[in-house]
């Protein structure tokens, strides 16, 4: 079965009745956690960001508390786990701010984690994507936000 383009289903969605719309977006909720998930966002969190990313960061914060230091590959792959829902938040929000906060908190995480960083070539190139990252979505914020920012990144780079 080839999948329609976006523009065939954006035409095919203004055609209907919102009770069949309504009917499309929960039987859509029943197969995938992901489109639950984005759903609750949309309708549930997306008018209090704020309130999002504070419960996207003790989310973070709950997770960094499970990292087992014992050994530095257990590290990685909880590190990995939780850079993957950050980055499935970032999707769900499309606020750059949103994306630089959360991805900082991040950063802040793992440097009072305790983990040795720059001893791990991984975790390494983990913290340094996320530094590029925060890095790339700074000009696209307001002046103010740069600054605040660019100041943060800088205490982190060190």
């Amino acid at each position: 079965m080839k999948s329609a383009s976006i523009q065939e289903i954006k035409q095919e969605l203004q055609t209907l009745r919102p009770a069949q719309l309504v009917d499309l977006c929960l039987r859509l909720s029943r197969f995938k956690k992901e489109n639950k998930q984005l759903l609750t966002y949309l309708l549930f969190e997306a008018h209090d960001e704020e309130g999002f990313v504070s419960g996207v960061k003790a989310e973070i914060e709950e997770l960094f508390s499970t990292v087992n230091l014992s050994q530095l590959y257990f590290a990685k792959k909880t590190l990995r786990k939780i850079l993957r829902i950050i980055n499935k938040y970032c999707r769900y929000s499309t606020n750059k701010q949103t994306e630089a906060e959360l991805r900082i908190h991040f950063c802040r995480q793992l440097m009072g984690s305790g983990i040795p960083i720059r001893q791990n070539k991984i975790i390494s190139n983990l913290y340094d994507s996320q530094l590029r990252k925060i890095e790339s979505i700074m000009p696209t914020l307001h002046e103010d936000l740069q600054h605040d920012l660019g100041r943060f990144v800088g205490q982190l780079a060190r």
